[in-house]
């Protein structure tokens, strides 16, 4: 691959990681994750401006982006959790770094 192919393949993949975060709700669930896998109700006590419908469809997204794991967990009666992947808890890793900073600077002048 030479030096040009290269550049591309990077452009593509940085695009393609900020189409990933940009997403709404997409940072607030790999937050809301962090701590512990979570129920569906207790992710959207977490968020409450986020509708079901929405929640429903990010987590699925998620699920295919290798982010988060739906956990079906066979008690009675039966639960689902989400929790995130090594990919997802990676990314929000990441994310930290940008929760600190919107700490310091979000709502200053």
């Amino acid at each position: 691959m030479n030096e040009e192919d290269q550049k591309n393949k990077l452009s593509i993949e940085v695009e393609r990681s900020y189409q990933l975060i940009s997403k709404k709700w997409i940072c607030l669930i790999i937050h809301t994750l962090m701590e512990s896998p979570k129920r569906f109700s207790e992710i959207h006590e977490f968020i409450p401006d986020l509708s079901k419908r929405m929640l429903n469809e990010r987590l699925k997204e998620m699920e295919e982006w290798g982010l988060v794991i739906r956990n079906v967990i066979a008690d009675r009666p039966v639960r689902t959790e989400y929790s995130l992947t090594r990919k997802g808890t990676e990314l929000g890793k990441s994310l930290k770094s940008i929760e600190a900073w919107g700490e310091k600077w979000v709502g200053r002048s």
